[in-house]
């Protein structure tokens, strides 16, 4: 890809022969570092991290209209007109999310705001995430993560580097870091207090949770966090959905999303019940935007999975892309009789030989279960979602049944 001149608005974007299949990759990758940087923006009221947001909506804005021109050049018939389609569609909504995280940023950079009581609530359980500027003399100036070693030592993981106008994203082992680069940290709050001072050259300085002093506000703040996770869900397994022409993962973005709409209007009740004993109302303004932004996302996320929903095929694009990944989302159903059945879960590693990784469990009388502190033990009947290699997925539906 080349370069982007932040400086302007709007963005002049001329055709370049791109990879098609680049672009998508690069375009989903955008798409999941957007809605993590927007809510921790919103979560940590970090007008810092909010300008990261609106430099990498620019450069989504960017993508998709080079992916539209490549994709408008290679439908030559109505046959591959109807095969790009739902490519076309993966296009549109990875811009719908880019547009619905500036909106969420936007809480923070145009000061919209959210009541203190909510953002603390919010950050309970949420891993932190912090933007920082390697210092000249830090220790990891120079050096390759593979190197720093940081996640084993502290449990945080570089999400993503700018480097001036350029972004590594899913930054590896082999990548390094150099002076002046602007990194992206996350993971527990203890771990960031020891890293983020080698890397920046200041101290960490975490925000005092605050508790929520109205019930109605409480319950609002539940709903809209589960509506964050499970909109996070959606997209991951609407791009799972995609890339593996996957008709099952389709099928459980639909009913993610519909849950996602029913949680919506129970958010707008309470918000309204808790308008009633603010003592200024309009400091829920915020939480409202939050809510119509985090809808947004799943609606993407369905829009993302319609091809394989409607039986469209997946474009070998899509498939050479698929390729270059070692890593798979699987949706596996636990068997009675099953050797996963009453196998425990913990911290999202079940307790088996098989390097697979539970993301989300699906029951069907309690709901979802969602995120890294999964704490249960399978039953018959539970829709197990997970991420690992192919070899490993494989090996974790054999258990399953």
């Amino acid at each position: 890809m080349g370069r982007f001149d932040r400086r302007e608005s709007p963005l002049s974007v001329t055709y370049e022969p791109t990879s098609v299949k680049d672009l998508l990759v690069e375009m989903k990758d955008t798409a999941e570092l957007l809605i993590d940087l927007s809510y921790s923006a919103v979560l940590h009221g970090s007008p810092r991290i909010a300008e990261e947001v609106v430099e990498l909506e620019h450069r989504m804005d960017v993508l998709q209209m080079r992916a539209r021109m490549s994709l408008m050049l290679a439908a030559r018939s109505p046959d591959e007109a109807e095969t790009l389609a739902p490519v076309l569609g993966v296009v549109g909504a990875a811009d719908k999310i880019s547009d619905a995280a500036g909106d969420i940023a936007k809480i923070v950079s145009e000061e919209i705001g959210l009541p203190d009581a909510m953002r603390g609530a919010l950050t309970e359980g949420v891993e932190t995430l912090v933007r920082g500027t390697v210092a000249p003399d830090s220790g990891y100036a120079t050096r390759t993560l593979a190197d720093i070693d940081l996640e084993s030592k502290t449990g945080v993981r570089v999400i993503a580097v700018r480097r001036d106008d350029d972004w590594i994203l899913n930054p590896g082992p082999k990548t390094r870091i150099e002076s002046g680069d602007v990194a992206l940290l996350r993971g527990p709050e203890t771990g960031v207090a020891e890293a983020y001072p080698e890397l920046a050259g200041e101290p960490f300085e975490p925000e005092a949770p605050v508790e929520p002093a109205i019930d109605d506000l409480e319950r609002a703040v539940d709903s809209i966090v589960l509506m964050k996770d499970l909109s996070e869900l959606a997209v991951d397994l609407a791009y799972g959905s995609v890339l593996f022409n996957n008709e099952a993962l389709a099928e459980e973005v639909s009913n993610l999303e519909i849950e996602v709409d029913a949680l919506q209007s129970r958010f707008e009740a309470w918000t309204l019940r808790a308008a009633r004993e603010a003592d200024d109302p309009v400091s829920l303004r915020g939480l409202i935007h939050l809510g119509v932004a985090t809808e947004e996302i799943s609606d993407a996320a369905l829009e993302i999975s319609e091809g394989v929903a409607r039986d469209l095929g997946v474009h070998p694009v899509v498939e050479m892309a698929v390729q270059e990944s070692d890593e798979i989302i699987t949706r596996t159903v636990v068997r009675e009789g099953s050797d996963l059945a009453g196998t425990s879960v913990e911290n999202g590693i079940p307790t088996t030989d098989v390097s697979t990784s539970v993301i989300a469990v699906r029951r069907p009388d309690d709901g979802w279960m969602i995120g890294h502190d999964i704490d249960t033990v399978l039953r018959p009947g539970d829709a197990v979602i997970a991420k690992g290699t192919r070899t490993s997925a494989e090996e974790f539906e054999a258990l399953a049944s």
